[in-house]
């Protein structure tokens, strides 16, 4: 069972997660952020990801604590949930298209964190969501997955579509790197012994 549930509390936010990475992408997701919420949806319905994620924060001041903190929370479940990871493909890769977007994304589940983010949206705010957050959000899950993760946004003219295209890309490539490699066995895909 490649679950976990891990509740992150501290003066700004106080965040539930609970994920199975073998589930079928179901999500329940209540962050106090509307955006952010959309954008875990694909993440959930894409990467068949179940995932259910709770949060209260400091929303009076803005959403930057609750976005970066829930990022935090995801990535310590995932680490979690991921166990010693044998017998894994450990590498993730998709490309996704919305329209006139497209955006690429990498994944090396490689225990070292390290986000490479290029993204330069059309607009600073989607809605009444300050795209700066998502930054902080993929640096927050990074950090705490320990994984090394490349985000590139290679066209695009709306930022809803732009984001859209980043964590549904993101979904696939978590999906890819979590499944199981039949030829691996199981064995630690490094050449190091350790991940």
């Amino acid at each position: 069972m490649r679950t976990a549930q891990v509740t992150r509390n501290t003066l700004e936010t106080q965040i539930a997660v609970t994920l199975d990475l073998d589930g079928t992408g179901k999500s329940r997701l209540a962050t106090g952020v509307p955006f952010l919420d959309h954008m875990l949806d694909q993440v959930a319905r894409h990467g068949l990801i179940d995932l259910d994620i709770q949060a209260t924060g400091d929303l009076y001041i803005d959403a930057h604590h609750t976005v970066e903190d829930t990022g935090i929370t995801l990535g310590q479940a995932f680490a979690q949930a991921l166990g010693d990871k044998k017998g894994i493909r450990r590498y993730g890769h998709a490309y996704v298209p919305l329209d006139e977007a497209l955006s690429r994304v990498v994944i090396d589940l490689s225990g070292r964190p390290g986000l490479e983010y290029h993204v330069d949206y059309t607009r600073a705010r989607i809605g009444e969501f300050d795209v700066d957050l998502f930054l902080e959000f993929f640096r927050g899950f990074v950090n705490h997955a320990g994984v090394t993760l490349h985000i590139d946004n290679l066209r695009g003219i709306n930022a809803h579509h732009q984001a859209e295209t980043i964590f549904k890309a993101f979904g696939r490539a978590l999906r890819m790197a979590v499944e199981a490699d039949a030829r691996m066995g199981d064995v630690l895909p490094s050449t190091k012994g350790a991940l």
